[in-house]
């Protein structure tokens, strides 16, 4: 995102776009790669929710999340595009507000990488999620990408808690 500073992600948050919803795609190629036809439109609050609930110690993914979403609703599958902006919409939210944050930290991108599009980019998240006690490594020679180690054996399960 850019212009963070200009923006009110609180009223971004509380903005439900006529969420949530389901709908059906068509494309041949989206219905295979997505595994169903059935979309489900999660409403920024949802994932705010959801990331609020993902306690110390345990981490979360935007996949995950998007997973619990479509089982929850009876849809195939969540779309992927909405649950990018809309988790960062929660994360930038959270920064703006002087009380009542969201841990967004806690939720990471597929394969456990660190998210640079949060407040403070990655170096800002690995240093919440190490000071929780995960180890973030860095990946790659020119474009560097962090990952927390093991992050599947503390995945929190939204289903069972």
């Amino acid at each position: 995102m850019a212009n963070e500073q200009n923006k009110d992600f609180n009223a971004m948050l509380r903005d439900n776009k006529d969420m949530p919803r389901i709908q059906r795609i068509t494309d041949p190629a989206s219905i295979r790669r997505y595994g169903g036809e059935r979309m489900y439109f999660a409403p920024p609050l949802a994932y705010d929710a959801a990331m609020r609930r993902v306690p110390r110690g345990r981490l979360a993914t935007v996949g995950a999340i998007r997973a619990w979403f479509a089982r929850q609703a009876g849809a195939d599958f969540t779309d992927p595009i909405t649950a990018g902006i809309f988790v960062s919409i929660a994360a930038w939210a959270s920064e703006q507000r002087a009380e009542d944050p969201t841990p967004y930290w806690r939720t990471l991108k597929a394969n456990g990488e660190l998210n640079p599009k949060y407040p403070g980019g990655v170096e800002a998240q690995r240093a919440r999620l190490e000071a929780e006690g995960h180890t973030v490594l860095c990946r790659g020679r020119t474009n560097l990408r962090y990952y927390v180690q093991n992050y599947e054996a503390v995945l929190f399960d939204f289903a069972g808690e």
